[in-house]
């Protein structure tokens, strides 16, 4: 058998061994030094005035008394300075920086400290001090205990961020909640330019600002259009979501141009100042009719039909005209109205 134990290097009394109570006394002090380890800090020299009983980490490069006890614990006992050196899996509080550390693998680092709220949290990755809590996980679960469960997101300001931002390959393609005000919203990207989808005001009605939409017409006021002739439309307004202009039409005018796919409801109003045998129909791609509004009389009439048809991203809508007619191009007297539903 050793003459000192294996952990703590205390000594043993010997059989027959004179003064034992020295080597009794010399247990004990390793024992009041190293259990309930609370260092006061780290140092490369000894204090001028430690007070009895004080304990420190030696830092490296160590001087003077402490010379050659690079990473021990020093201890001011009875006069003069212990050193114990830390083992694999000591715990000690570290009074200047109030923290809970472990030593291991040769080095002291901070020790979980579970309920105690914690700066930062890590699980299976590294947080920092904007990412404060980070998972790396296939998946995240919250669950209830019994009833409901709520996730809450809390922002400062009206005008900070309060969302929930989907990325791929860390570049943002998605984002919902409250965006820079506190009224609800859903916003993508290419991975560039951010557009926003959808916004609920807070008094409930929902806006949706990229809906393909708008109303096309001509404002040269009476105009006779050739019989058999197609027109079309050359002012554009109330257009979101990519409604715009398209192909140029024999007479000058432009086509109305879709710009994805889709339902879409489609109304059309003309107005005659007289008319004979004459109707207006609504083309698609200057060949296929959708529909036809008729003028039975030569009195000034104004007709309007409305319709839902499913279209194709790039089809063009334009007019054409069969019979004989003055039709009054203007906002609200002839026009063609395009939202998708």
């Amino acid at each position: 058998m050793t003459d000192r134990t294996t952990n703590l290097s205390m000594p043993y009394i010997l059989p027959s061994q004179a003064q034992k109570h020295v080597t009794h006394n010399d247990a004990l002090q390793t024992l009041d030094a190293v259990i309930q380890l609370a260092v006061d800090g780290d140092a490369t020299a000894p204090p001028p005035a430690p007070a009895a009983g004080a304990r420190f980490l030696v830092a490296g490069g160590a001087t003077d008394a402490w010379a050659g006890h690079d990473g021990h614990i020093a201890v001011w006992q009875d006069g003069a300075w212990l050193f114990a050196a830390p083992r694999e899996g000591w715990v000690a509080w570290f009074r200047g920086e109030k923290k809970l550390k472990i030593f291991h693998d040769a080095a002291w680092s901070e020790l979980d400290q579970g309920n105690a709220s914690p700066t930062m949290i890590g699980i299976n990755t590294s947080a920092d001090d904007y990412n404060r809590l980070a998972v790396a996980s296939q998946a995240s679960l919250f669950t209830h205990v019994g009833q409901g469960h709520q996730a809450k997101i809390n922002k400062a300001t009206a005008g900070d961020t309060a969302t929930l931002l989907f990325q791929s390959n860390w570049i943002g393609h998605a984002e919902m909640g409250l965006a820079g005000d506190n009224e609800f919203s859903i916003k993508v990207s290419d991975g560039t330019a951010w557009l926003t989808a959808l916004k609920i005001r807070q008094n409930g009605i929902v806006d949706l600002p990229q809906r393909p939409m708008g109303r096309a017409y001509k404002n040269d006021g009476t105009v006779s259009p050739l019989p058999n002739s197609d027109s079309g439309f050359t002012i554009l307004d109330q257009a979101h979501g990519g409604v715009a202009l398209g192909s140029k039409l024999n007479n000058g005018d432009r086509a109305l141009a879709v710009p994805v796919e889709g339902r879409y409801q489609l109304s059309l109003m003309a107005t005659s100042i007289s008319a004979s045998g004459y109707a207006i129909s609504l083309m698609r791609n200057k060949s296929e009719i959708i529909f036809s509004l008729w003028f039975p009389t030569a009195a000034p009439l104004t007709l309007s039909h409305t319709q839902v048809v499913t279209l194709a991203a790039g089809d063009e809508l334009s007019l054409y005209h069969a019979g004989t007619a003055q039709i009054y191009n203007a906002a609200a007297a002839t026009q063609l109205t395009l939202a998708m539903l």
